[in-house]
């Protein structure tokens, strides 16, 4: 079942797949991802207002996805899907979906039981901290960041250590 919940002028889509139990109120990730969106507004990577889907899932499922669009055997945890062209503009009044996120809760739960959390993968903190993060990470990939270069990780990293706070994004 998916219920929206509304954070300033973005609608996320929340899924949570059977069985999954997060570790943190779906209005907190809700306002994490609202948070990296008002940022994609302010510089242009996306339109406001907007919808987006997180799903909340476990490793088979990730790691189905991994496999069948990233070419990468086993899982992962988190993935994003943008689809929002604005090439195709939409009717007056209609809100663009700018894609989903996808989140293993198993895997965030356990790199953050195991010190294999944040940015660096060596952080022990809360499993919450680290869907936070794992949620505000995805949303910044559906609007157009990457991390694939030194330079574009730095300043990835460094935009999601603003949004989080520097402690919590870092450990």
């Amino acid at each position: 079942m998916t219920r929206a919940i509304y954070v300033g002028p973005w609608r996320v889509d929340l899924t949570v797949r059977e069985g999954i139990a997060a570790p943190v109120p779906a209005s907190r990730l809700a306002r994490a991802i609202g948070a990296a969106l008002d940022v994609a507004a302010d510089a242009g990577r996306a339109p406001s207002p907007a919808s987006i889907g997180l799903i909340l899932s476990d490793d088979a499922e990730l790691a189905d996805l991994n496999e069948t669009h990233m070419g990468t055997a086993g899982p992962t945890d988190v993935l994003s899907f943008p689809v929002y062209d604005r090439a195709f503009p939409l009717p007056p009044g209609r809100r663009p979906h700018l894609g989903d996120i996808v989140v293993s809760v198993e895997r965030a739960t356990e790199q953050a039981a195991e010190g294999r959390g944040g940015q660096t993968g060596d952080v022990a903190w809360s499993a919450a901290a680290e869907l936070r993060l794992l949620v505000t990470h995805g949303a910044l990939h559906v609007c157009g960041w990457d991390h694939a270069e030194p330079g574009e990780e730095a300043a990835m990293r460094a935009l999601e250590r603003r949004l989080l706070g520097t402690r919590e994004a870092t450990g």
